[in-house]
């Protein structure tokens, strides 16, 4: 299964999915947006992910609710597909949710989501080249550092990789926040340094 989970990464309302293959329209009387991300906040709430075709026959039905290329639907089919292990085709999904036009915190957890996915397939540069050129949000924390040091350590970067990852642990240390931070910049690639 890949990491992160859309459960780890979206606050209590779950929001993202590709309405072109529910092969349903949304339905005339749809229901308002709070409505459909409160079903969307539900599925992931209940989500198991021991039954994959009841999680994307589920998600497929909450998409269909949704116009097509709605980047919110856009976005949750891909992060069905990524807590399913299928990151590869999450990937496109999620590539199709932002240049759809999707945005606030929805648009910041994607960015990461889809970069866990590349690193997760065997392409750590591009997730560093996502991570490393997205806008902070501070909803996420060092979420997205943790991922960047992930990536950073599948490219052969392992210092690069501990020390962004004690950067961003040693605010949350409650003695020897200053020391660790101080370590971590002296870390090289050269062993015993």
């Amino acid at each position: 299964m890949s990491d992160p989970s859309p459960s780890d990464l979206v606050p209590a309302a779950h929001e993202y999915m590709d309405a072109g293959e529910s092969g349903s329209a949304p339905s005339a009387g749809a229901a308002p947006e709070s409505g459909w991300e409160s079903r969307v906040a539900t599925f992931w709430a209940t989500f198991d992910d021991a039954d994959p075709d009841g999680a994307l026959a589920a998600m497929q039905a909450l998409v269909g609710q949704r116009p097509p290329g709605d980047p919110a639907a856009l976005a949750e089919w891909a992060g069905v597909h990524d807590s399913l292990g299928l990151e590869a085709q999450a990937i496109p999904l999620y590539r199709q949710a932002l240049a759809a036009g999707l945005t606030g915190p929805r648009r910041a957890q994607v960015v990461v989501q889809l970069a866990s996915s590349l690193r997760n397939v065997g392409e750590p540069d591009a997730a560093i080249a996502l991570l490393t050129s997205r806008p902070a949000d501070p909803e996420l924390g060092a979420a997205p550092d943790a991922f960047l040091a992930l990536a950073l350590f599948d490219a052969g970067r392992p210092a690069e990789a501990v020390r962004l990852a004690l950067t961003a642990l040693a605010p949350t240390l409650p003695r020897y926040g200053r020391a660790v931070r101080a370590y971590a910049e002296e870390l090289t690639d050269e062993p015993g340094h």
